[in-house]
C-alpha cells in the first residue's frame, strides 16, 4: 500500500470522525433547530468536497444526509424520507458535494497545471542559460546530453546531428541500426513524437532544413516544452556555428591585414638597407680606383646593412613561428640569475654607453625556457639602451609576488605616450615620436610578449613621458611535488 493511498484513508477516517463529532455535539449538548444543523452539515460537506476526491465527498454527503434524517428530522430515530424536507436535504447534500468537488478539483487541476508550466519555464530558462555558456559546436554537442539530462531530469539523452552523421549520448550508446533510423527520422520528423513508455524524439531544425534530433527517456513534459527544448538546442547550435564562422572570418581578415602590414613594413624597411648596399656596391664596381679607406668604409656599410636585413627577416620569421606554436620550448626549473647573466652577456655593448645595474634577491626557481627568457630580457635591455640617452641608468630587478616572479627593466629615457602604451606590443608598430630618430623593426616587443604569454605570464609597461619606462613580465614558479623550488 503506497503512501498516497494511506493518506486518502486517513483523510476519509478523519472526515467520518469529524461528522460524528458534529452530530454528537448538536445531539447532546447544543440543542439547535434543524435548519442550523442542516447549514452546518452543508458547510462540512463543502469543506470535505474541497479537500477530497468526488467519490469520498459523495459518500460523506450520503452519510451526513442519513445522520440528519435519523437524528434531527421527525420522526426521530428513523430513516424515512417520505417527508419532502428529508428528500430535499439529501439532494442538497449530494449536490453540494458534487459541485464542491468539481470546483475544487478544477481549481487543483489548474493549480497543478500552473505549477507544471512554472517548472517547465524554469527548466527552459536554466537550459538556455547553460547553452549560452559554450561557443564551440563540438564542445556544445558533447555537453548537450548531460545538460539536458540535468535540466529535464531525463534518464537517457541522445543527440544526433546530420552534419557529420555523429551522435552524443548520456546513459546509452546508439547502435548502427539506430543511427540509420535517426537519419531517417531527422529528415521526416517535424514535431516531437513519443517512443516507448516515457520517451520522446524531438526534431532539430535550422530554419526549414533538418539538423538532427534529440531523444529523451524518463521525462514527463508537455509537447510545447519538448518543442521549445528542440528549438533552444537548434538555436544554440546555430549560434555556436555562427560564432565560429565569425571568428574564422575575423582571423582570416586579421591574417590578411597582418600579411599586408608585414609586406608593407618589410618593403619599407628593406628599401633603406638595400639602397645603401646597392649604392656601396655600385660605387665599388663603377669606380676604378678606390682608396683602401673608402673601400673599407663601403664594405663596412654593406656588412652592417646586410646584418640589418638578416635581423629583420629573422625577427619576422621568429614572430610567425612563435604565434603559430611552431617553436618548441623546453620548460624546466630555471635560476633567474643565470638567465639575466646570459642576457647581459648578449647585450655587453650596453655597458659602454649606459650604467647598467642588477638587483636580484634570492628567488625560487621559475618554470621557463632559459634561452627564450634570455631573449626577452635582451630585447628589453636593447630597447632601454636604444631609447634612453647615453650615460643614463638602466636597472634590472626581480621580486616574488604570490606564485610568480616579476622581472622589471627600468630606463630613464623619454618615456612612451599614454595613447601608445597599448599599441607598442603590436607587430610592426613603432612609436611616432621615436621612429624617425631610432632604427628598429617594431617586432621586438611583439616577440617578447608572445614568448612571455607562452610561459603563462604577462608583459606590461608603466611609462611617464620625460621620466622613463618600466617594462615588467611575470614567470610562474617551478613546483615539484606540491612545493616551490627555492
Amino acid at each position: 500500500m503506497n503512501r498516497r493511498r494511506l493518506a486518502r484513508i486517513a483523510q476519509s477516517l478523519f472526515a467520518v470522525g469529524a461528522l460524528a463529532g458534529i452530530v454528537l455535539i448538536y445531539r447532546r449538548w447544543l440543542h439547535v433547530n434543524p435548519t442550523t444543523v442542516a447549514l452546518t452539515l452543508l458547510l462540512f460537506v463543502l469543506v470535505v468536497a474541497a479537500r477530497l476526491r468526488l467519490l469520498y465527498a459523495i459518500a460523506i454527503s450520503i452519510i451526513a444526509a442519513a445522520c440528519y434524517n435519523f437524528y434531527f428530522l421527525p420522526p426521530l430515530g428513523t430513516f424515512t424520507i417520505s417527508d419532502p424536507q428529508n428528500l430535499l436535504a439529501l439532494i442538497a447534500f449530494i449536490a453540494t458535494s458534487i459541485i464542491g468537488s468539481r470546483l475544487s478539483g478544477k481549481a487543483r487541476e489548474e493549480a497543478d497545471q500552473a505549477r507544471a508550466r512554472q517548472r517547465e519555464l524554469e527548466l527552459l530558462f536554466a537550459l538556455s542559460r547553460d547553452l549560452l555558456q559554450t561557443d564551440k559546436v563540438a564542445a556544445l554537442a558533447q555537453t548537450l546530453p548531460g545538460l539536458i539530462c540535468t535540466s529535464a531530469g531525463a534518464h537517457d539523452s541522445t543527440l544526433y546531428l546530420l552534419e557529420g552523421d555523429c551522435s552524443y549520448s548520456i546513459g546509452c550508446s546508439p547502435s548502427g541500426p539506430q543511427l540509420s533510423l535517426f537519419r531517417q527520422l531527422s529528415t521526416n520528423l517535424t514535431s516531437p513524437e513519443p517512443f516507448g513508455e516515457d520517451g520522446f524524439t524531438i526534431p532539430l531544425r535550422a530554419g526549414a532544413l533538418p539538423r538532427g534530433l534529440l531523444q529523451l527517456t524518463g521525462v514527463s513534459l508537455s509537447a510545447d516544452t519538448l518543442q521549445a527544448i528542440g528549438g533552444l538546442v537548434s538555436i544554440a547550435l546555430d549560434r555556436a556555428q555562427a560564432l565560429e564562422e565569425v571568428a574564422r572570418a575575423e582571423a582570416h581578415q586579421e591574417s590578411e591585414r597582418l600579411r599586408t602590414l608585414i609586406l608593407d613594413s618589410i618593403t619599407h624597411d628593406l628599401r633603406t638597407p638595400l639602397t645603401s648596399i646597392k649604392g656601396a656596391t655600385g660605387t665599388l664596381l663603377s669606380t676604378e680606383s678606390v682608396s683602401s679607406e673608402d673601400q673599407h668604409e663601403l664594405l663596412t656599410i654593406i656588412e652592417e646593412e646586410t646584418d640589418r636585413l638578416n635581423r629583420l627577416i629573422g625577427q619576422a620569421l621568429e614572430t610567425a613561428q612563435i604565434e603559430t606554436h611552431e617553436v618548441h620550448m623546453a620548460f624546466a626549473p630555471t635560476d633567474l640569475q643565470n638567465v639575466i647573466d646570459e642576457a647581459r652577456d648578449n647585450c655587453s655593448w650596453i655597458a659602454a654607453t649606459h650604467r647598467l645595474s642588477v638587483a636580484i634577491p634570492r628567488l625560487p626557481l621559475v618554470l621557463a625556457d632559459r634561452a627564450m627568457i634570455a631573449k626577452v630580457i635582451s630585447n628589453l635591455l636593447g630597447n632601454a639602451a636604444k631609447y634612453s640617452p647615453a650615460g643614463s641608468a638602466i636597472s634590472i630587478s626581480a621580486e616574488l609576488h604570490r606564485s610568480e616572479v616579476v622581472v622589471s627593466v627600468e630606463d630613464r629615457g623619454a618615456g612612451i605616450d599614454p595613447a601608445e602604451q597599448s599599441l607598442i606590443f603590436e607587430r610592426l608598430y613603432r612609436s611616432r615620436t621615436h621612429s624617425e630618430h631610432t632604427n628598429g623593426t617594431g617586432m621586438g616587443l611583439a616577440i617578447s610578449r608572445a614568448i612571455v604569454e607562452s610561459h603563462g605570464g604577462r608583459l606590461t609597461v608603466i611609462s611617464d613621458p620625460d621620466s622613463g619606462s618600466v617594462f615588467s613580465f611575470t614567470l610562474p614558479l617551478a613546483v615539484v611535488g606540491g612545493s616551490d623550488l627555492r
